[in-house]
């Protein structure tokens, strides 16, 4: 047996640097945290090659004392906290005093730095995490420290780091989940003597959102705004149309701490369910402040993970803060035009050719729904079978109007804003979770007149009011108030025994599952039993069902359950609802009459409807200025 023994301080300080300094970015975090714990207004951070031959953070905070500089360099030294009670309830980003020592032992260091009280500052030199030498300089107040050739001496550290752009991407990503989690920092990030980042600091955090994440994800955002039980939350987050690919444009922060919560990530997604497009995510900046003393942040080397007290009230703070923030949303998206170009008109030309082309959406515009038995051209279409009646509402014809012309006015006129802003949100909906703080009702939008002009491609409402023209997808409109009603009717599908049991035989793994899940499969309406040699049988299902589909469902809960620990009989319920309103509604494509348009157009101009169950947009905006830009009237 080998023998034990202790191992040498060098080389348990390069074990226990490995914890804390993966990569240069982790470098550029520890120092940018150490500089807003000491009062910094504005953190420089410079690095080149990825960071990996150089990286230097300045900030103008505190400083530190000439005779304490190389105290700050030893391990679990720090001015953070003093004894064990000071972990219960901590209130800076760094607290374990490791982060100086980790990286002076696996680089080479120079620090300056002078606090407000001394006249002059003091400059140390490290390598390896020895001392080389300290000697007084001249120096700005607050503290500048640089690293060079990181790792050089753990050379199995250094050949598995990325290529320097990859390190030099990660150490970005890292000053600006900094720059959002303080926006009153005024953070500037240089890479390679080119800047690429700079934040004003004026405290707001829509001016960091818009200089760190860019225009176009800034102004589809809106604004989150909400409270708890001794939290609170802000920030932004997207509109349901502008939601993305991937959860990348996430950011979640709990008293100023960047870290990954998988409790706040479930409660914004959960707010957008039926809202958003399947596979698309929402982004968002969300601030959550609780007492210290009810969240602990000291159960990851990295500090990114925490746990709560109470993860249910964080959950329906965050739930509540942008469910409020989607129902304020009365906006709509706008159709983009790209400038019309001046060219030259030949004397055969009769008309000005734009280079424009189709008029483009903010998202892609939603296909038209592919049905058969559509009728040739000019020729009417009877009432879908099932589709649920669309009855317009009488409305007094404003002064003015033609006899005969389609004319009313909307309950609620929706105007879209120039970008998104602070606005008014309705109460959201009860659920079984301690409520936040409701905000105050809208006010009451002035009515302003609107008339159907006709429909494009029997696809489209083509509705004008005012200075602008909204174009309503009737499909997407309608199978949105379809589902809204089949949901608040508390639908619930009806199991059906059938006549011969539908046997067949999964793989092991999944037929265990099936088995020691019998009773959630009664929820989702199944009823499965053994059926010898390692099949199953069905001999109740849900109605919605058909017997060749039976199989596959079943196969598909058993695969939820083995990579995801539960499946939800509710986003099952979702999902059936989904089909039944899409199946019910008024097709693409299909011809309806006057007074169906109107109902279409009285629902989405209301406000009613401004999404369909799958997240796309029912309308967009068209208005007169752009339609005069591309005219050459204005």
């Amino acid at each position: 047996m080998p023998a034990i023994r202790q191992l040498e301080p060098h080389v348990a300080d390069l074990i226990a640097a490995g914890e804390v300094v993966e990569r240069p970015a982790s470098v550029v975090k520890e120092l940018m945290e150490n500089a807003i714990d000491a009062g910094a207004n504005a953190v420089t951070v410079e690095i080149a090659h990825g960071g990996m031959s150089f990286i230097r953070v300045t900030d103008d905070g505190c400083g530190i004392p000439a005779d304490q500089v190389q105290t700050a360099f030893l391990r679990h030294a720090t001015s953070k906290i003093a004894n064990q009670f000071d972990l219960e309830a901590i209130g800076t980003l760094g607290f374990r005093g490791e982060a100086l020592a980790a990286i002076a032992a696996v680089s080479r260091v120079e620090l300056l730095t002078r606090p407000a009280q001394a006249e002059l500052g003091a400059a140390l030199t490290l390598e390896g995490g020895k001392v080389l030498g300290q000697e007084e300089a001249g120096c700005p107040l607050g503290t500048t420290l640089v690293v060079r050739d990181l790792f050089f001496n753990t050379p199995a550290r250094q050949k598995f780091l990325k290529k320097d752009a990859a390190e030099g991407a990660a150490v970005f990503a890292v000053v600006q989940r900094v720059a959002l989690s303080h926006p009153e920092l005024s953070v500037k990030f240089i890479r390679d003597g080119r800047q690429e980042l700079l934040t004003p600091g004026d405290g707001q955090l829509k001016s960091a959102v818009y200089a760190v994440l860019g225009r176009d994800i800034a102004l589809g955002l809106l604004p989150v705004a909400g409270s708890g039980p001794n939290m609170s939350v802000s920030g932004f987050t997207s509109m349901p149309m502008c939601c993305r690919g991937s959860r990348s444009y996430q950011h979640f922060f709990v008293n100023g701490r960047h870290v990954k919560s998988r409790t706040m990530m479930a409660a914004v997604e959960e707010a957008y369910k039926n809202q958003k497009m399947v596979g698309r995510f929402p982004s968002c900046v969300i601030h959550l402040k609780v007492r210290p003393n009810e969240v602990d942040v000291n159960v990851h080397p990295a500090k990114t993970e925490v746990k709560f007290q109470s993860e249910q009230q964080v959950f329906s703070t965050v739930y509540h803060g942008v469910l409020s923030a989607l129902g304020g949303d009365q906006s709509r998206p706008q159709a983009v035009l790209r400038e019309a170009r001046e060219d030259t008109v030949t004397p055969n030309q009769t008309a000005l050719p734009l280079r424009s082309g189709p008029a483009q959406l903010l998202t892609p515009p939603p296909a038209v729904e592919k049905e058969q038995g559509r009728s040739p051209e000019g020729t009417a279409l009877p009432p879908e079978p099932g589709a649920a009646p669309l009855q317009p509402q009488p409305h007094p014809a404003p002064a003015g109007e033609e006899e005969g012309a389609v004319a009313c006015f909307a309950p609620a006129a929706v105007t879209a804003p120039a970008q998104p802003g602070p606005s008014p949100a309705p109460a959201p909906p009860a659920v079984a979770r301690p409520r936040t703080q409701e905000p105050k009702a809208p006010a009451p939008a002035r009515e302003e007149p609107w008339r159907v002009r006709g429909e494009l491609f029997r696809t489209y409402v083509m509705v004008e009011q005012g200075d602008k023209v909204v174009l309503i997808d009737k499909h997407a409109a309608h199978e949105r108030v379809n589902f809204d009603r089949l949901k608040a009717e508390d639908y619930q599908p009806m199991v059906q025994r059938l006549l011969t049991p539908v046997s067949f035989t999964p793989a092991p793994e999944e037929r265990a599952i099936l088995l020691e899940r019998l009773p959630l499969l009664a929820q989702f309406g199944f009823e499965v039993e053994e059926f010898g040699a390692g099949a199953l049988a069905v001999r109740a299902a849900p109605d919605y069902l058909d017997a060749g589909e039976i199989e596959p469902a079943l196969v598909e809960l058993a695969r939820r359950i083995r990579h995801t620990g539960a499946a939800d009989p509710a986003q099952a319920r979702d999902e059936l609802l989904h089909t039944m309103a899409c199946k019910a509604a008024i097709k693409g494509g299909q011809r309806n009459g006057p007074q169906e348009l109107e109902a279409v157009a009285q629902m989405v101009l209301s406000g009613q409807v401004r999404y369909c169950p799958h997240g796309r947009p029912v309308a967009i905006e068209l208005t007169r200025a752009q339609l005069e830009k591309q005219f050459k009237r204005t």
